[in-house]
């Protein structure tokens, strides 16, 4: 067994961590809900369009896109306001915290995300996983590439303990 301190963990927010399938669902929702079916199928239509383009999710980038057809309508601005004060919180896997606690005792966690850096910095500060304990989070653009050279980053990353 390793030393506690010296081993790392990787874990990813969405869909581990968080249910992701959730924040879907409850987007649809209430875009149907503000702007009827047909505007909701846009949306989601655009939203499509960019992660095919991007390669992740972005949320506000497709509301941007989908602002720019519907550029007179001032309750946009209440869509972006849902996907930032969105109740992240509400919707971890109830053991969540407890498995990062329980492998804080084996080593270090490193929380990945990959996507936009504005709504998934947003959603990592409000489930207190920035600053929390050993973890580190790290928000990038495709984190299956970047796994790939990680671990030329790990020697970059201050791990709690290993001064």
């Amino acid at each position: 067994m390793k030393a506690a301190g010296k081993m790392v963990f990787l874990l990813t927010i969405d869909n581990t961590l968080l249910d992701s399938d959730r924040i879907v669902a409850d987007l649809g929702d209430h875009f149907a809900y503000e702007f009827g079916e047909e505007s909701r199928d846009r949306y989601w239509e655009i939203f499509e369009a960019l992660r095919i383009e991007l390669g992740y999710a972005d949320y506000l980038g497709a509301l941007q896109r989908y602002r720019v057809g519907a550029m007179n309508d001032p309750r946009l601005l209440l869509m972006s306001a849902f996907l930032m004060d969105y109740p992240f919180a509400e919707i971890l896997y109830p053991v969540a915290l407890d498995v990062i606690a329980y492998l804080h005792r084996w080593g270090s966690t490193i929380i990945l995300s990959d996507g936009d850096v504005v709504s998934h910095l947003c959603k990592a500060q409000r489930l207190g996983f920035v600053g929390r304990g050993r973890s580190r989070v790290l928000i990038y653009l495709h984190k299956e590439q970047m796994l790939l050279n990680f671990d030329l980053h790990l020697s970059n990353i201050e791990i709690a303990g290993d001064r």
